[in-house]
């Protein structure tokens, strides 16, 4: 009876610090994408990823930690256990989703592009690019679209590690043109709008679901990440997110 009881002890306390290990969550973030996630004076990420990313692991009731990673390495990172998931504005596409499973998302977003403010360049258009120098983060969603469309087109496309390193080069006028995130370029443009640039416009047909990456086969945590997102969508916590750092409801 002893043993038995014994045996029953030692699985519960294993069963105790296998949840405890399950509810430890680290969430790969990269801190360079502002108004969704940036860092500060202090070294801390803040911005819309993290505060939902704060908000789901609240309502899984798990404890979260954040890690900062450089884009270009997010997915290796993932694939390679540095953390579990990735809240940080990825769009789920064909090619990534070959290599990581996707929860459901958790906002939609369109590509757009923004040039000088004297630029003569008519629409957004592939047709109006050809010759024209194009710049975009190197790894996204913006980089492949001014790759496949933009510079088949006859643009010289550059890619950069970072968005602010390619409004630089647009600033500088070593740009004709910048592709990116509608979301993020609309805040940089409001902090550049004076003697810089202008908004282009959208790119029609790039609309892309942004959602959670997972480690291919971590079904569970999917789950939880899927009802976590429905939770905060039903008590009004993801509204209030969005309206601070956009003033609409972006889902």
């Amino acid at each position: 009876m002893k043993t038995s009881l014994k045996t029953m002890f030692a699985a519960a306390a294993l069963c105790a610090l296998s949840a405890q290990a399950q509810d430890a969550i680290r969430i790969g973030i990269e801190g360079a994408y502002p108004p969704f996630n940036a860092v500060d004076a202090k070294g801390q990420l803040y911005g819309f990823d993290v505060d939902i990313a704060n908000a789901l692991c609240a309502a899984m009731k798990a404890k979260c930690t954040l890690v900062a990673q450089d884009w270009d390495g997010m997915i290796p990172a993932l694939v390679a256990r540095k953390f579990d998931a990735v809240v940080s504005s990825m769009v789920n596409t064909e090619e990534r989703s070959r290599r990581v499973d996707f929860t459901d998302p958790y906002y939609r977003t369109r590509l757009a592009v923004a040039v000088p403010k004297d630029s003569k360049i008519p629409g957004v258009d592939a047709k109006y690019m050809k010759g024209k120098t194009v710049g975009a983060q190197s790894s996204s969603t913006q980089g492949m679209y001014a790759e496949d469309v933009y510079g088949k087109a006859g643009a010289d496309v550059r890619l950069y590690p970072t968005p602010d390193e390619a409004g630089a080069d647009l600033i500088a006028g070593r740009l004709d043109a910048m592709v990116h995130d509608k979301f993020p370029l609309l805040e940089w443009l409001q902090k550049n709008s004076e003697g810089c640039c202008k908004l282009l416009g959208e790119i029609p047909g790039t609309e892309g679901d942004t959602s959670i990456a997972l480690r291919k086969g971590d079904d569970a945590l999917k789950q939880r990440f899927n009802q976590a997102i429905k939770d905060i969508r039903a008590d009004g916590t993801y509204q209030k997110i969005s309206l601070k750092y956009f003033g609409a409801d972006i889902y």
